[in-house]
């Protein structure tokens, strides 16, 4: 039975428990920094049974009073977005000698974006033989990831465009927060403004895709404006009423000269009439696919974080990305 080390318990951190649990893997350590829930048993706190794992405001914490018998296999993530964020608990967990595994958007492909930081990252991960995976539904999955790996059977690849389109209104509470639902335009401007309004990971993906098609781009943007409620919404976690932003659209693009070679559809509003995932390939052949219906970005992140334990645990030591690993399977633990 393969056993966590759990940072991170807020909403996302605690449907990560439940499925983990659900999946046969043992939930052995648990941290946050909240003090709401430092002190408390991480099962009751996730709304399951009393596990006797009580949930530590330190990683060191966490680990120290174990058994040998009982020492994580692995370290999940779900905290920060931000690579400089997450630095720190890099650290602490590649001292005890565990494999991460993190939510974290940011970390998903940094060699581009934060190099220096990427670079400073790998080599402590490589000193204490540990691998470091950033992943998740997006990015790590379906705007990256997912539409490299249809490109196998291509003879030719001139672009690829994703769409990721969603009904915001099931998503968790940050997200919906994230996303700027329920602002005014003049409270969702100045958020942007000062940049915490915003999907994080869509540079990275692009970077993602750059990468794997070995394609060396001149260019890349992005643009992002609010989506604005046509009619009154109460599907969300507050009322919206018409005017009031109901989420964000966000376009990446990358460019070899003049031509768009990459252009990324990023679109989650509460209220949403139709959610679904596509991705186009342009070549031979033209490729499209489409999941109706979307993906579930909460339930597909959980579901990816756990489902990547076991590559990331046979991966080699350092910064690796969901290219360097085995493929991931939802598979018997």
């Amino acid at each position: 039975m393969t056993k966590i080390l759990q940072v991170g318990l807020g909403p996302l951190g605690q449907k990560t428990v439940q499925f983990a649990v659900a999946r046969g893997f043992q939930i052995v350590a648990a941290v946050d920094s909240s003090p709401n829930l430092i002190g408390q048993d991480v099962g009751v706190v996730c709304g399951l049974k009393h596990m006797g794992v009580k949930i530590a405001p330190s990683i060191k914490e966490a680990v120290k009073p174990l058994e040998k018998n009982k020492k994580p296999d692995i370290a999940v993530v779900t905290t920060v977005s931000s690579l400089a964020k997450l630095e720190s608990m890099v650290l602490d967990i590649a001292q005890i000698g565990l494999s991460i595994i993190s939510t974290c958007e940011e970390l998903s492909f940094p060699w581009r974006a934060q190099p220096a930081l990427a670079k400073k990252l790998d080599r402590l991960c490589k000193k204490y033989k540990i691998a470091l995976l950033g992943t998740g539904v997006n990015p790590g999955y379906l705007m990256d990831y997912l539409p490299t790996v249809l490109t196998a059977v291509s003879k030719k690849v001139d672009s690829i465009q994703v769409w990721r389109v969603q009904n915001a209104s099931v998503r968790r509470i940050p997200f919906q927060q994230k996303i700027g639902a329920g602002l005014t335009l003049a409270e969702f401007n100045k958020k942007l403004k000062a940049g915490t309004l915003r999907h994080v990971g869509l540079a990275e993906s692009v970077d993602f895709i750059a990468a794997r098609m070995g394609w060396k781009l001149t260019k890349k943007n992005e643009s992002l404006k609010p989506v604005i409620a046509k009619t009154e919404i109460l599907t969300g976690y507050k009322p919206i009423t018409i005017g009031m932003a109901c989420g964000v659209q966000q376009i990446g693009r990358g460019f070899i000269g003049k031509r768009e070679v990459i252009t990324l559809h990023f679109r989650a509003a509460v209220g949403e009439e139709k959610s679904y995932d596509s991705i186009q390939i342009t070549g031979d052949p033209m490729i499209r696919s489409t999941i109706e219906g979307g993906i579930n970005g909460d339930v597909a992140t959980c579901a990816i974080t756990l489902n990547a334990i076991q590559s990331v645990r046979l991966a080699r030591p350092g910064l690796v990305t969901m290219s360097d690993i085995a493929a991931v399977a939802c598979s018997v633990n």
